[in-house]
């Protein structure tokens, strides 16, 4: 029954390609820790990132695991140090039950006049560590109004509203039926919100059976980001772009050494944005490092990575093969402010 519902989902989803899709909004924003931004004020993006990270367990996890004013000491520098270099917008992508703090990050933002933005949404790849127990229990619908709740009232009665919703699924053929659940939650909460899905995804099977999920429940593709998608095909990523997807390239980092493959390098970068620039589909697509972290339970955080390779090293690597200022305009300010823009985006059968 699980596999035909699958292929129930990818049959729905290739019909509905060809869909008309509707954006309604009055006035684009993106919704920062702070409240509502203007997208011409958005700036240059760094649209994945991380501030800190709890790896303990949703079981384990919560605020008194950290000390925030330890956790803001060590961050602060390297934010103070993008902001130097031009950038204006952080999405922060930790998620709940995994070290997601809305008061560091307002702290953060007052300290370096950074927009940052925050999550709601549930995190289910790691074999579903950072899940919720009720989650496995509560429909769709439920999880939902768990979310749709934060984004109108707000996270842990802060009043700091999310920017977006990042769940996370597998890396693999098939998606479990809790990942369709999270999947299917987002793309309701979306429809009341009119906030992006960003998904921990990876390969090409894991982002297409989200589509598909997405596409069911009358969602548009541009209201999905495919995250990590560096581990899916130059094929699939063109064929997902021109859908409208928004495709991720998350991991940036000169650093070589043993986690050069696991993490991308700068020469891969280029090619694969060179071939994606190619094809037509730039406009679709987005850059981060995927970088930090403070790692709760390490002394000092343990190892740190900045969030500046983008600017020392991709960007003029970039520029010296062939692209012009106005394409890494394109990729750096115009795309992530259309992808994370608050805009309910849904498509109905022709």
């Amino acid at each position: 029954m699980h596999v035909i519902r699958q292929v129930v989902y990818l049959s729905l989803a290739l019909a509905m390609i060809m869909a008309s899709c509707q954006q309604k909004t009055a006035d684009p924003y993106i919704m920062t820790v702070k409240g509502p931004v203007s997208l011409s004020d958005a700036g240059f993006f760094l649209s994945h990132e991380h501030v800190m990270v709890d790896w303990i367990g949703a079981d384990s996890t919560g605020y008194h695991r950290w000390d925030a004013d330890s956790v803001i000491a060590v961050v602060l520098p390297y934010l103070q140090e993008i902001s130097e270099l031009g950038v204006n917008t952080f999405v922060d992508c930790t998620p709940a039950y995994l070290g997601r703090d809305p008061l560091i990050l307002l702290e953060l933002s007052t300290l370096t006049g950074l927009h940052l933005l925050t999550n709601t949404g549930y995190y289910g790849a790691a074999n579903n560590r950072f899940i919720p127990s009720y989650a496995w229990d509560e429909t769709a619908e439920q999880l939902a109004s768990r979310w749709v709740e934060e984004a109108q009232n707000g996270i842990d009665r802060s009043g700091i509203r999310p920017g977006f919703i990042k769940i996370g699924v597998q890396f693999r053929d098939s998606l479990p039926e809790l990942h369709e659940k999270l999947v299917r939650a987002a793309a309701i909460t979306h429809r009341q919100t009119g906030l992006t899905i960003k998904s921990h995804t990876g390969g090409d099977h894991a982002a297409f059976a989200q589509l598909a999920i997405i596409q069911n429940e009358g969602v548009s593709p541009s209201a999905f980001i495919w995250t990590h998608a560096q581990g899916g095909s130059l094929e699939k990523q063109i064929e997902a772009a021109k859908m409208g997807v928004w495709v991720s390239l998350d991991a940036v980092n000169s650093t070589r050494g043993r986690d050069a493959e696991r993490m991308g390098n700068l020469d891969w970068y280029v090619e694969r944005l060179v071939d994606l620039k190619t094809a037509g589909v730039l406009d679709q697509i987005l850059i981060s490092h995927d970088a930090g972290w403070y790692n709760v339970g390490e002394p000092g955080g343990g190892r740190f990575r900045g969030y500046a390779d983008i600017h020392k090293y991709l960007l003029p690597a970039l520029l010296a093969n062939g692209f012009t200022q106005a394409e890494i305009d394109q990729l750096t300010i115009h795309n992530p402010a259309r992808a994370f823009s608050v805009a309910v985006r849904i498509c109905l059968q022709p």
